[in-house]
């Protein structure tokens, strides 16, 4: 189970950064744009840190305060269920 579950939350955060990538590219060409709801809800899934990745790393989103903000609380939330969860 635990194999499993570190296997999952790392797809999902290599899901969540090229998402990011994907959105940065439509947005330079005018095209179709991935909602954002989608980059938050993928974060609560697991894939919060590499969503932030992305979006730091290809500058994107990074004036709207509600993913400079939310994203890392989320990680943050994360990191302390993660800490109890596996507190013995």
């Amino acid at each position: 189970m635990h194999k499993y579950f570190i296997t999952i939350i790392i797809i999902l955060n290599i899901i969540g950064f090229i998402l990011v990538l994907l959105d940065k590219y439509k947005a330079k060409n005018r095209l179709w744009r991935i909602p954002e709801r989608s980059f938050f809800l993928l974060s609560i899934l697991g894939g919060s840190i590499g969503v932030y990745a992305g979006l730091l790393t290809f500058k994107h989103k990074t004036r709207r305060w509600y993913f400079m903000t939310i994203i890392p609380l989320i990680i943050v939330a994360q990191s302390i269920f993660i800490y109890f969860l596996t507190k013995k």
